[in-house]
């Protein structure tokens, strides 16, 4: 879609881009939904992709993904072999509501900072206990938790100019055995839930993370394995405002998918299942 109100392309941003950040700027990288849609208020974009920032740069400490990263990047990337939960990186790829096409263009950083429900990229770094770096206008920066930055649906913690430069995974989660259970109407269509559970080699702790079918990710952890019971009542007690709804299912049917896929993933890890 042609943007008729934008007069302006920086094409190329300082290092630190936003230090003159004003009203009407909107960060370009993919662009993949910025040109789906009417942008009235957009007159000025400030091109990432001009800074080249490193995609994925794996190291004794886990992965680093910049902001930039497409999709068809992190879909191509073979993690190294300790890192059983590498596999999840594929496959909240192949959970995205788009083509291989717009994989070639859409950016990690993007989809996260869309903040919707269903962005894969929030599922895949809130349950592998990733650390967002936000860089603010002025040249700070700051790290949160990937848990604490989206706040709702199309919602998060980033102010005026303030971007996300890279997400941080660490080792350990990167190590620890998964399982994933993922709900869409259609075989190809936008997730109506999406839940990872974690699981630390040699212990038997649980670490459960909700998403599409709430309007912000949950994450419930528990130290020893739950029984089916207290797993259940952990569901429960998420807020009734928090489930999501939209035409893709109803708070009520997200909230029993979730508890239905909740069992089987405790199952799966329990009984040592497939990673």
């Amino acid at each position: 879609m042609d943007l008729n109100t934008v007069t302006e392309v920086v094409r190329h941003p300082q290092d630190r881009p936003g230090a003159d950040w004003r009203e009407g700027d909107a960060w370009l990288a993919g662009g993949t939904w910025l040109f789906s849609v009417e942008q009235p208020d957009v007159h000025r974009l400030i091109d990432l992709t001009a800074l080249r920032w490193d995609s994925l740069v794996p190291g004794d400490k886990g992965l680093d993904i910049g902001a930039t990263c497409t999709v068809q990047e992190l879909y191509a990337f073979s993690p190294p072999a300790d890192w059983i939960a590498g596999s999840l990186l594929a496959t909240s790829c192949e959970a995205f509501l788009s083509s291989f096409k717009v994989w070639t263009s859409a950016t990690v950083g993007g989809n996260i900072c869309m903040s919707l429900p269903a962005g894969p990229m929030i599922t895949l770094t809130v349950a592998l206990e990733s650390e967002y770096e936000l860089w603010a206008p002025d040249g700070s920066a700051r790290t949160v938790d990937a848990l604490d930055f989206v706040t709702g649906d199309h919602r998060n913690i980033l102010g005026p100019g303030e971007i996300l430069r890279r997400v941080r995974i660490p080792a350990r989660a990167l190590r620890k055995r998964t399982a994933h259970r993922r709900f869409a109407l259609t075989r190809l269509g936008r997730s109506t839930v999406f839940l990872v559970g974690t699981r630390t080699p040699g212990t038997s702790d649980l670490t459960l993370t909700v998403t599409a079918g709430t309007t912000r990710p949950v994450r419930v952890a528990f130290d020893t394995m739950p029984d089916a019971r207290t797993l259940q009542q952990s569901m429960d007690v998420i807020p009734a405002d928090v489930w999501f709804a939209d035409p893709n299912g109803s708070p009520g049917h997200r909230r029993h998918l979730t508890k239905h896929f909740a069992e089987e993933i405790r199952h799966e890890l329990m009984a040592g299942g497939p990673a």
